[in-house]
């Protein structure tokens, strides 16, 4: 995902975003700590989008 895309986006739809990238970590530690992930490094990849997102949220309310 790439912040110019985010940076389009409603800060409703950000928000939506947001919860969904939550729900997927969340999903995505439960399934490594029951040993059943597949690529461990899709933890890292929705960290950083979940960053991004809260990054263009904080740009958004400066504005």
């Amino acid at each position: 995902m790439k912040a110019a895309d985010l940076r389009e986006m409603s800060a409703k739809e950000l928000n939506e975003k947001l919860v969904e990238l939550k729900q997927e970590l969340f999903n995505l530690r439960f399934q490594h700590a029951i040993n059943q992930l597949d690529n461990p490094g899709r933890i890292a990849t929705v960290k950083r989008d979940i960053a991004r997102v809260m990054t263009v949220l904080a740009e958004n309310e400066k504005a």
